[in-house]
């Protein structure tokens, strides 16, 4: 297995665009190396990335592989150059401001100067603290913030970093119960402490699982609010779910996916009887919210 030092050069893996990737190859990947994200690009295809430090050994990767039966998909593989490439290639980002927020990394010595809402994020193995996605999710927020929408139970549905769930913790603290969870128990790890450094963690319930099935999740709906900024396939699979899951009168944000995937996710939402309110894209990537009838 890919060791876990962080310090230094790493080696870079992008492995060849695909439409979906085999499942068994992504979780290979996803459990051979430290960190590992899997993104859409511009074309809709998926993309995945992978890091691995300076000692990374081909020949193990090879042999890992062929023992698991897994067949390794052409990649190409770039050096970057870094003291630290955790903190220089993945979690080091320049503070972002999306709505009423303000995202800065744990690299900022300083609280950037602000008149909006600061939110600290150590982004680490939780990548998309900077992602046009986020950005959606979060303006997405702050629109509905001003329409005072319901808000008293909010679940974040593939938390990450938890950003999302931090920004609803932010504008609505002691009104809201905020449920975040994700498959990834690195991201239920990460939540956690970004809510700790942001003093949040008393607003904010995080647990792994297996989506809508998770015991917390089940336990803690309906929702007033649902978030869920993942991939175009899951938001379709999970639809049925979410819908279950969600008050009348309740709204859900969505995104993950791009233009030429917004009528699908749209649609498998709309068949479950929710209304689009309204939708937004950024740099190809598109957020939707949409609302279940009274």
């Amino acid at each position: 297995m890919q060791t876990n030092n962080k310090g230094g050069s790493c080696w870079q893996l992008v492995f060849t665009p695909m439409e979906s990737y085999p499942a068994p190859f992504a979780d290979f990947i996803d459990e051979y190396f430290t960190t590992s994200a899997l993104d859409y690009n511009n074309d809709g295809r998926e993309q995945l990335t992978a890091y691995a430090d300076i000692n990374f050994d081909e020949q193990d990767f090879a042999i890992r592989a062929k023992l698991s039966g897994i067949e390794i998909l052409p990649y190409e593989k770039k050096r970057l150059e870094s003291d630290n490439w955790l903190k220089d290639y993945v979690i080091k980002f320049a503070p972002v401001e999306a709505g009423d927020f303000l995202i800065y990394g744990i690299h900022e010595k300083n609280t950037p100067q602000t008149d909006k809402l600061p939110l600290q994020i150590y982004a680490a193995t939780a990548f998309g603290s900077e992602h046009p996605t986020t950005r959606g999710c979060l303006e997405a927020v702050s629109r509905l913030r001003r329409k005072n929408i319901p808000h008293r139970n909010i679940l974040d549905m593939g938390t990450g970093s938890g950003i999302l769930a931090l920004a609803c913790a932010a504008v609505w603290k002691e009104e809201t119960r905020i449920t975040a969870v994700d498959i990834d128990e690195e991201a239920v790890i990460v939540t956690l402490q970004n809510a700790s450094n942001n003093h949040l963690e008393p607003y904010i319930d995080a647990a792994a699982g297996d989506g809508y099935d998770t015991p917390l999740v089940q336990r803690n709906a309906p929702y007033d609010l649902i978030l869920s900024n993942i991939l175009a396939r899951p938001l379709i699979e999970m639809a049925p779910k979410l819908y279950a899951s969600l008050k009348p009168g309740g709204c859900c944000i969505l995104s993950g996916f791009v233009d030429n995937q917004e009528d699908w996710v749209v649609s498998a939402h709309q068949k479950q009887g929710l209304k689009l309110i309204e939708k937004h894209q950024i740099d190809g990537w598109c957020t939707a919210v949409m609302e279940k009838k009274q």
